[in-house]
């Protein structure tokens, strides 16, 4: 095993027997395989929504880019596996601005570069360079975009942008989080916190999210606090 330093951003995450860290950023570092994993990251969203007179700061990839650049050299990660949905639609491969489109083409030259495509861009014609699949599996992990009901595999997956909604000190927010379950019959599965800087989310007990791991004994939403993971029950199997 390869050990691994936390950071008070980050927590360890033991799953489907490997140790891995659940960072801040909503990325997951994979500590053996010296892989970092991200899912969502909707990059062009801001251009997207401009075609339909919905003006955002167009600075989202940028955003997202500089922060997966962050997370890259806090690891020490040798490989990059994105979870889908890298951009937001399939045309966002050609509108992305020279500045970011020139960050993610230095990313991906410095590092093993792999894209797992999503429903927002399966087809994905500009791969940058990189590496590109529906799916694939890793050390018998299989990373996908969206979980599959009934996987009974070890899976990763993203596409629900889950969030937990807290109450801290009288004021309500929502942080991203991963949601992960565990089954008397089959391997554990999780879905990722969505990375991109203009991703929504999706309550994480939300019924789509539980339908999508089940069966399942039981199914928590984690997320980092201090350097520990901090767990909050979704779902038991009644006894």
């Amino acid at each position: 095993m390869v050990p691994v330093s936390f950071s008070d951003d980050s927590a360890p995450l033991a799953f489907a027997g490997e140790e891995m860290v659940l960072t801040r950023s909503n990325a997951l570092y994979w500590p053996r395989e010296r892989t970092l994993l991200v899912a969502d990251l909707h990059l062009e969203k801001g251009s997207w929504y401009a075609q339909t007179g919905q003006m955002l700061p167009p600075y989202d990839s940028r955003a997202t880019l500089e922060r997966l650049a962050d997370t890259i050299k806090a690891t020490g990660a040798r490989r990059v596996i994105t979870l889908g949905d890298n951009f937001h639609d399939d045309a966002g491969t050609n509108r992305l601005e020279p500045y970011a489109s020139g960050m993610l083409e230095g990313l991906i030259r410095a590092h093993d570069w792999v894209w797992v495509t999503g429903n927002h861009d399966e087809e994905m014609p500009r791969k940058f360079g990189a590496q590109s699949f529906s799916e694939l599996e890793v050390s018998g992990v299989i990373l996908r975009h969206e979980a599959r009901p009934g996987e009974t595999r070890p899976e990763l997956s993203g596409h629900y942008h889950p969030k937990m909604r807290l109450r801290v000190r009288n004021r309500h927010i929502a942080r991203p989080c991963a949601v992960v379950s565990r089954s008397a019959t089959s391997a554990d599965r999780m879905i990722a916190p969505a990375f991109g800087a203009y991703t929504g989310g999706m309550d994480a007990g939300a019924p789509a999210i539980l339908k999508a791991l089940s069966p399942a004994r039981e199914i928590d939403a984690v997320l980092p606090a201090k350097g520990k993971l901090v767990t909050f029950p979704l779902y038991r199997e009644a006894a």
